[in-house]
């Protein structure tokens, strides 16, 4: 009967350990998290929402970018903020969802019908920008940062 109670209290104590690591290694993430406050500038109009996208490099310009926050749009400047993002390097790409679709529209030749802008006013020369031209470093508690919202076609 004795080594059923040792095993018992070492699995307790290995799970109990792992538990007591578990709640390091959260507080710890939570205490190295920022909020990222990102200006939205030349906003055209009221329609829809601006939605921002916080990616790391190989994230960068897809669909699955890790932190994500919307704002309803308003002519000028909208503050969008990204709550818990881990402090790195990052690049964020935002476009104004005019139609609320969480798609950015195209024209008929692939340029966005939509405002779109990346961090650090990366260049778009003949196509997206590049991931280095966007990155910047998030540190905590906040970080703020501007892009500009840059509409191709009219509407």
């Amino acid at each position: 009967m004795t080594t059923p109670r040792q095993f018992r209290n070492a699995r307790n104590a290995t799970v109990g350990g792992s538990l007591a690591a578990l709640a390091f290694g959260l507080a710890t993430a939570q205490a190295t998290a920022a909020d990222l406050a990102i200006t939205v500038a030349n906003v055209a109009n009221a329609q829809g929402k601006v939605l921002v996208a916080v990616c790391t490099q190989e994230t960068f310009l897809g669909p699955n970018c890790p932190y994500t926050a919307a704002e309803p749009a308003r002519p000028g400047s909208v503050t969008v903020v990204v709550h818990k993002v881990p402090a790195g390097t990052y690049a964020v790409q935002s476009f104004h969802d005019e139609n609320q679709n969480l798609e950015l529209d195209r024209n008929f030749l692939g340029l966005p019908k939509e405002g779109v802008g990346f961090s650090n006013d990366a260049p778009m020369r003949f196509g997206p920008p590049r991931y280095a031209d966007a990155a910047l470093a998030v540190a905590e508690p906040v970080t703020r940062t501007t892009l500009t919202l840059r509409y191709f076609v009219e509407r």
